[in-house]
């Protein structure tokens, strides 16, 4: 059984400012925690304490005042029962390293960003139990799923999964995020969690691509079907559960992300199926859109591995070497025939 809560006694930090991690922040704080709430950026800070309102990345949503803004990590992460970290996963390893100094060992430490790091190809949660090397393990948990930011602050019904080595963590969890519109799976896979997290992204950008270039219905249904082999690939390689892959954090996540407007990484590759150069979307864009690194990580690693990812690596070569997003159609269906389920049951 998990732990009953006491809304009144949790101590909860929430390290992020952006979209998602504003949006939770709210989501905790309709339901009545009172939490701080870590933003980088000294207007943001100033907004939400101001105007109650997060107007960078979370426009036309009005705050609760149980949200403390700060530009502290210490007086967000000291002495909290919860920390939900929800950093850019480029900026997951240094920030981490900064809440080092202030987290208790008893913490547990969630963290719903999306992402591998480029340089290791380790998870979120792995970077943070690097870096914060002595709190348990079992005390990271991820939380993952089809969710876009802008929902949930609306409170559009919303299902997600939450994932810990840890059933008693997972169930915690699962216990201060759930509410009326925010219902809360549990899981005991955080790698399998995490990789459809990541992969998804990255196959969003190919989905916009294929509807950026106007092609139709068909390759869009293709490519998240084979999409989903691709994050089985990785994922059952790396030691997730299949049906981790088949779930909330898998497909899920992948159809909402393929399918949505809000999915900025669906935006990113739609923009370049209309002829634009991913510099200069980036350059237009204040919000990260983390599958254009994840590309990276998920190129290098599955050459590291030996995995077939064809269009994940179609969308490396678009993003990366130039490559016209006219080829890597012609690419893709003339690859040689196969068995729909090979490189898949083989790990």
């Amino acid at each position: 059984m998990s732990r009953m809560i006491d809304i009144a006694k949790i101590r909860v930090g929430v390290v992020g400012g952006g979209a998602w991690g504003t949006a939770l922040a709210k989501l905790l704080a309709d339901k009545g925690f009172v939490l701080d709430l870590w933003v980088f950026e000294k207007e943001v800070k100033e907004q939400i304490e101001k105007e109650r309102e997060n107007k960078v990345f979370l426009p036309n949503i009005i705050l609760p005042d149980n949200i403390i803004p700060s530009n502290d990590l210490e007086i967000v992460v000291k002495e909290k029962d919860l920390v939900l970290v929800v950093v850019p996963s480029h900026c997951m390893r240094d920030v981490s390293g900064q809440m080092k100094n202030f987290i208790n060992p008893e913490t547990i430490v969630v963290t719903a960003s999306k992402g591998i790091e480029n340089k290791t190809h380790l998870t979120m949660t792995q970077i943070l139990a690097e870096k914060i090397d002595f709190i348990p393990k079992e005390n990271f948990a991820v939380l993952s799923g089809p969710s876009f930011a802008k929902e949930v602050a609306n409170k559009v019904p919303t299902v997600v999964a939450a994932a810990s080595t840890s059933r008693e963590v997972s169930e915690y969890v699962q216990e201060i995020f759930s509410c009326s519109t925010f219902r809360v799976y549990v899981n005991d896979d955080p790698i399998g969690t995490q990789i459809g997290g990541a992969m998804k992204n990255v196959l969003a950008i190919a989905a916009g691509i294929c509807d950026g270039m106007k092609m139709g219905l068909n390759p869009r249904a293709a490519l998240i079907t084979r999409g989903l082999t691709e994050m089985n690939r990785l994922g059952i390689k790396l030691g997730a559960d299949p049906l981790t892959l088949a779930g909330l954090a898998g497909v899920g996540d992948l159809l909402l992300t393929c399918t949505g407007d809000l999915s900025r990484n669906y935006t990113v590759g739609k923009q370049i199926g209309k002829g634009k150069k991913i510099d200069e979307i980036i350059s237009e864009m204040r919000m990260v859109a983390e599958g254009v690194k994840t590309t990276k990580s998920v190129y290098n690693l599955s050459k590291k591995l030996g995995i077939d990812l064809p269009i994940c690596n179609e969308v490396y070569s678009v993003l990366f070497e130039d490559l016209s997003v006219e080829k890597t159609v012609e690419h893709l269906m003339n690859r040689s025939l196969k068995h729909e389920l090979d490189g898949v049951l083989d790990y």
